[in-house]
């Protein structure tokens, strides 16, 4: 009996220590934003509270948030401080934004809901473990995350599944459709009998979560930035704006 409620005493304490670690954590970890550096057309955000307002340049996203865009409309964002300087300049009316190296940057397309669930950072050592966790209601996303440290994650959440990014290009779409150009996507979703199933997506092939099946990406996509300087300047002619989101070499 004794021995017993030693050992009952022991769990309680590793428990209380085990929660303990998982709060200073959860404390520890700081709030991480992300800025818009580029709107084509016309979108909308919410700070979570079914009020919407208009999303200009500059604005800052945060836990929470929600944007929406229009039809025939885009929207580009970087996660993390927009970096000072050279990164953006302005020359007549063309501006170029070229995010640092340690940016991830997103492109929600049009007539697409993103809801941006949790943004959160943490400096552990020489490492920064992020936690970024995205909710694509509807529509279409691109990303581009940078390599990330073990600990960290990147989630975007489908209404029918899940996709964890690792450092990668990619492209998802609320349907369940995943492209992926460079790195790796594990998708996971609930299988008809309630068993929870998943797929690694390797850069060069694309899964639809509607038939489950996994296929190459077609030729023109294989290896090719989705967001291009060339694609860009290509809409020069229409708002004298190019912005260069694809993060440099450094």
């Amino acid at each position: 009996m004794k021995q017993n409620r030693m050992f009952l005493n022991w769990l309680v304490g590793v428990g209380l220590a085990f929660c303990m670690v998982s709060s200073a954590v959860a404390q520890a970890m700081g709030e991480r934003t992300a800025q818009v550096v580029r709107i084509k057309g016309q979108a909308r955000y919410s700070t979570g509270n079914n009020v919407w307002q208009p999303l200009e340049v500059g604005t800052t996203i945060r836990a929470g948030y929600v944007i929406q865009t229009a039809a025939d409309s885009f929207v580009d964002l970087v996660l993390g401080e927009t970096a000072p300087g050279p990164s953006r300049v302005i020359v007549g009316n063309v501006i170029t934004y070229t995010p640092r190296v340690e940016q991830d940057v997103i492109r929600i397309f049009s007539d697409s809901v993103l809801a941006f669930d949790k943004l959160a950072m943490m400096k552990s050592g020489a490492d920064e473990v992020t936690d970024t966790q995205l909710d694509l209601r509807a529509g279409k996303i691109f990303g581009s995350v940078r390599k990330l440290s073990p600990a960290s994650r990147y989630e975007v959440k489908l209404p029918n599944g899940v996709a964890g990014v690792r450092g990668t290009t990619f492209t998802i779409t609320a349907a369940g459709v995943i492209e992926v150009t460079t790195g790796s996507v594990v998708v996971s979703w609930t299988g008809p009998d309630g068993k929870p199933m998943s797929q690694i997506v390797n850069a060069g092939y694309q899964f639809d979560l509607r038939t489950l099946s996994l296929t190459p990406l077609p030729p023109e996509k294989q290896g090719q930035p989705y967001i291009s300087s060339v694609s860009v300047a290509r809409e020069v002619a229409i708002d004298q704006t190019i912005y260069y989101v694809s993060p440099r070499v450094p």
